[in-house]
């Protein structure tokens, strides 16, 4: 059984995309086949062999340089 919130979204999306409420199947065949898609590709790039090395703290001052050009 779906939480309410969850059913009332899977209206909603299904009123946007088909007019309908009755194709709340499509609408969460769909979400639920880019779920399954994405979490394969999460687990290829989990398991992948890594290309570059770098510590925590190269990365934050990475980060942080970049939200710096990015903010101006």
């Amino acid at each position: 059984m779906l939480e309410k919130g969850v059913y009332d979204a899977l209206v909603r999306e299904s009123l946007e995309e088909y007019n309908s409420s009755k194709a709340i199947s499509k609408v969460l065949n769909r979400i639920v086949k880019n779920a399954l898609a994405n979490r394969g590709r999460l687990s290829e790039v989990l398991h992948s062999k890594r290309v570059a090395r770098t510590t925590a703290g190269e990365f934050e001052r990475f980060r942080h340089e970049l939200s710096a050009s990015v903010q101006s």
